[in-house]
């Protein structure tokens, strides 16, 4: 399993270095019997990390690794995303598994893409449907009453534990979870974006947690999303007027926020030269834009500046983010790396001229507002910034 790795280094302590010991030795394992050794000492060490709150313990150890041991980075992640988003809770003498599910919507508007408080009854219409088409029948469910941008969601593995653990003792108990969302982040006035709602789902330890674990079900997880997507997504929709979406299969926490980023960028860049055309009152054809790869050591991510051709100023930018070791070495399942799938999906919305530059540029930002700097013709960092003429701000639907 993949993850965005850290800026800057982190300091090595005791821990963190045990952890890279012991993730070292599950890597290069030969047998699952010695697997379960290494996992056990790994995941006790992340679970006293987590349930202290010491999360730059972990980050270290996955920044060390993800750089000197890709093998041991990925088993080592992979651990330490289950002891966040899964947990085993004892209720009333009964044990049970509880897992976090995030719901993920990928949307794009021409009005701002909502977030925010969700009322009960849809919560109440949503976990039916949940329950009715993804998870297994005798699995409970509960759901955080809020619609999620991906500024919202707990980001330290300590903080995604606390929701694992508060929504999976509602889901045993059948009870409504209170939240106190008076300090939630604004939310970025994105073209497209994801949107998330977030669920836990327990079940009597040992027992399948999805429809498609069940063998009397014979469903596949394909079954499960055309269902999820037939008969959930009305009531999706209600929180998400005046957007187009597509809704992906509820899933474990982690899995389905890269998953939605992965989607998310398509819909980004198309939507930021459909913003243009309208902003600018211009057609693709007269718009060039400019390709990027900006990291420390290598490319983290792509930055897409885009100008009217014939001109310096960058009036728009789009963020492509990398995950992992996702890079030019490393195709999709498309075959088509990074910087040609963005090429490709300019080529698709007829931009005019596609400017590639073959350098690697530091990670910068604006110092004032913290927004992304991106690289102009003349391979230097600039604030992106519209025309004093163009009306940029989204509209909230109404």
């Amino acid at each position: 399993m993949k993850r965005v790795r850290n800026k800057s280094p982190l300091r090595l302590g005791r821990d963190a270095e045990r952890l890279i010991t012991l993730s070292t030795g599950l890597a290069v394992s030969g047998s699952r019997a010695e697997d379960r050794v290494w996992e056990a000492e790994i995941s006790a060490l992340v679970i006293k990390a987590i349930e202290g709150s010491n999360d730059p313990t972990l980050d270290s150890a996955l920044d060390h690794t993800f750089k000197s041991n890709p093998l041991a980075h990925d088993v080592l992640v992979e651990l330490i995303e289950a002891a966040a988003e899964s947990a085993t809770l004892t209720v009333n003498g009964a044990n049970w598994d509880v897992l976090l599910l995030a719901l993920p919507m990928v949307a794009w508007s021409r009005y701002a893409i909502p977030s925010g408080p969700v009322p009960q009854a849809i919560s109440d219409d949503i976990i039916t449907h949940l329950q009715a088409h993804v998870l297994a029948r005798n699995a409970r469910a509960a759901m955080s009453p809020y619609l999620y941008s991906i500024d919202q969601m707990p980001r330290d593995f300590s903080n995604v534990r606390k929701m694992t653990v508060k929504l999976g003792g509602a889901a045993i108990e059948q009870t409504h979870p209170r939240f106190d969302f008076s300090h939630a982040p604004e939310t970025a006035p994105l073209l497209a974006d994801s949107r998330f709602l977030l669920a836990a789902v327990a079940v009597t330890q040992g027992a399948p947690l999805f429809r498609w674990q069940e063998k009397s079900e014979k469903q596949t997880r394909t079954d499960c999303l055309e269902r999820w997507v037939a008969q959930g997504r009305p009531n999706l929709a209600r929180l998400l007027p005046g957007t187009a979406f597509e809704c992906c299969l509820p899933d474990a926490y982690f899995h389905n926020c890269r998953e939605s980023d992965r989607r998310v960028r398509p819909y980004a860049l198309r939507a930021a030269v459909g913003f243009l055309e309208d902003t600018l009152k211009t057609n693709p054809g007269h718009l060039r834009a400019i390709i990027a790869g900006v990291g420390d050591e290598m490319v983290d991510e792509y930055r897409i500046a885009f100008t009217s051709r014939g001109q310096d100023e960058v009036v728009h930018g789009i963020v492509w983010p990398l995950f992992g070791r996702e890079d030019d070495e490393s195709p999709e399942v498309s075959q088509r790396t990074p910087r040609e799938e963005i090429e490709a999906i300019l080529k698709e919305c007829k931009i005019g001229e596609v400017l590639k530059l073959p350098e690697l540029f530091a990670p910068e930002f604006c110092e004032d507002c913290g927004a992304p700097l991106f690289v102009d013709a003349d391979k230097e960092m600039v604030h992106a910034e519209l025309p004093e003429e163009a009306d940029a701000a989204p509209a909230h639907y109404h």
